[in-house]
């Protein structure tokens, strides 16, 4: 774990130096396109989310839920078989 983590610390250092040797106006620049993306990015899954709930056919169904009820019953089921199958093979 901790060659791991000495190996990130590396890179982000590495990382680190390569963007302090850029000049700050490229780094200004970097900064706006990566700021850009994010917030283009942000507006199309608001947008998304927007669109997906204003259909009027979107509507939500809550019910009991049974399946979980069901599963206990349906292994002491299984065990039971086992169990007389087990008594019928053995003399």
């Amino acid at each position: 774990m901790k060659k791991i983590r000495d190996k990130i610390e590396d890179q982000v250092i590495h990382l680190e130096r390569r963007w302090n040797a850029l000049p700050s106006g490229r780094q200004r620049l970097f900064t706006k396109l990566f700021f850009a993306g994010y917030a283009v990015l942000t507006v199309l899954v608001v947008i998304s989310i927007w669109i997906s709930t204003a259909d009027k056919q979107n509507t939500m169904f809550i019910g009991h839920i049974s399946a979980i009820s069901d599963q206990p019953a349906a292994k002491e089921t299984a065990k039971a078989t086992v169990k007389s199958t087990v008594k019928k093979t053995n003399p």
